[in-house]
């Protein structure tokens, strides 16, 4: 008998629970933000592939230009930079790869810069799941190298990463406004 009423408390407790519905207008559903999440893959053809594996995965925000002149105003040079918008951006390696001369070990790494006029400081770093560049610790840092800062041939409004393959792995490049960096991986 006791197992009867608590079988039958159970079934009007599940079947009153189902019938409750949630007023969406209730809810608090966050707006879109104006600075998107996205992510770029290299391979890049990886997510139409049944076959292929990802090497590199980065997620970041990609803040749009709108008018502003970015870097030396909104982004200022000579200070670090989380290479996007809201969290800082994200790198992970799916195997081991080389990057400016030093071995780093598969796994996910944020991506910092230090944004100049002729040339950047690329930043590696151990610590993730950040906001930004207000908790950077330069005592994790796995990597820093410097690399020349290009023009591009068309203004770029969203900020943009993507991929161009090499002989020894792939070239990443990052892309705002009027400027372009990038620099090279080696897979191992």
């Amino acid at each position: 008998m006791k197992n009867l009423i608590i079988a039958a408390s159970l079934l009007i407790g599940v079947s009153a629970f189902s019938q409750v519905k949630l007023d969406a207008t209730k809810l608090n559903y966050l707006a879109a933000d104006a600075s998107p999440m996205d992510a770029t893959y290299y391979p890049l053809q990886v997510l139409s592939s049944k076959s292929e594996k990802p090497k590199i995965k980065v997620l970041y925000s990609r803040p749009q230009k709108k008018d502003r002149v970015v870097f030396g105003n909104l982004i200022k040079y000579g200070e670090v930079w989380r290479m996007g918008a809201n969290e800082n951006t994200e790198i992970k390696f799916y195997t081991p790869v080389k990057i400016g001369g030093k071995d780093i070990a598969a796994g996910t790494y944020s991506l910092f810069a230090i944004p100049g006029e002729k040339e950047w400081t690329i930043i590696l770093n151990s610590e993730t799941d950040k906001w930004g560049a207000y908790a950077y610790d330069k005592s994790k840092d796995v990597v820093r190298l410097t690399v020349p800062a290009e023009k591009t041939a068309s203004v770029v409004e969203n900020f943009s990463i993507t991929f161009v393959q090499t002989k020894t792995g792939a070239d990443f490049y990052a892309g705002w406004d009027n400027t372009q960096v990038k620099f090279p991986i080696e897979f191992k």
